[in-house]
């Protein structure tokens, strides 16, 4: 299967983490070689059917969450860094404001929003990734799906979340940032918040926005100044749940009805 759904069972053990290992190792060949240039027919026809499932799996596996955010942020950081005490405290603010916690599924920030959600007994989702080296997702999740794909795995993590909270982390974390920066600015998706928590870590890339991207053109005012930036967990969480209830009203639409057999979780 293209990826996978499943549930958390109290007793089982914790998955054992090394976030500096995240990512690490060799490539999936099938995927390497899918991303080499043009394939055989048959193989790149198996390719797409693959991805379509995918996709269409993660779509069942997550349609009936509620108003969710979605938290970015680096694999690396561990339980006694001052980030990852703050990604906690995020996700426990998220989860006494109402909102479904997602994260990528992995350790580091990841973890910690996750953790910081079931402290508080809020739901907690996982998108996680399946890579050579490390892909057990972390254990503080209620429900995660494993993806094979990147484009895949973003996509899901954009298409259920009004908001987006990042927290300091590296090229995964980056681009997960511009590229929704990008769905905002083309419209492609609404104007959904997005904050930066972490000033000290964040500054240099806003400095570079405003100095060097703003100063040649490249973007504009209103888009250099769309992000929020904030040390405080409390006023990220606040701007989110302001913005979202006066502009979105926390709603999807109308409710739909489960079906077992599309995969859709049953509770």
């Amino acid at each position: 299967m293209a990826s996978e759904i499943q549930e958390n069972t109290l007793g089982s053990p914790a998955p054992n983490h090394n976030g500096s290992e995240w990512g690490k190792g060799p490539s999936t060949p099938e995927i390497k070689r899918f991303l080499e240039g043009p394939q055989p027919r048959g193989f790149e026809l198996m390719r797409a059917c693959r991805i379509f499932w995918e996709i269409m799996h993660g779509f069942r596996a997550l349609h009936f969450l509620g108003p969710c955010v979605t938290v970015f942020g680096s694999a690396r950081f561990k339980e006694s860094h001052r980030y990852y005490q703050l990604a906690r405290e995020v996700g426990s603010r998220l989860s006494l404001a109402g909102f479904t916690v997602i994260t990528g599924g992995g350790p580091g920030i990841m973890e910690a929003a996750n953790r910081g959600a079931k402290d508080v007994g809020g739901q907690s989702i996982g998108c996680n990734i399946e890579l050579p080296q490390e892909q057990n997702p972390n254990p503080y999740l209620d429900k995660w799906i494993t993806f094979r794909h990147f484009f895949v795995r973003k996509l899901m993590l954009v298409k259920y979340s009004y908001a987006f909270i990042a927290l300091p982390g590296g090229f995964g974390t980056m681009d997960e940032i511009f590229e929704t920066a990008t769905l905002i600015q083309t419209r492609k998706i609404s104007q959904f918040p997005v904050v930066l928590l972490g000033k000290e870590y964040w500054q240099p890339l806003l400095e570079f926005l405003h100095g060097r991207m703003l100063a040649e053109a490249t973007i504009d005012p209103a888009d250099a100044g769309s992000m929020l930036i904030t040390d405080s967990a409390e006023e990220a969480v606040n701007s989110v749940t302001d913005i979202a209830m006066t502009r979105f009203g926390l709603t999807y639409g109308p409710r739909v009805k489960r079906r077992w057999l599309l995969g859709e979780w049953g509770k």
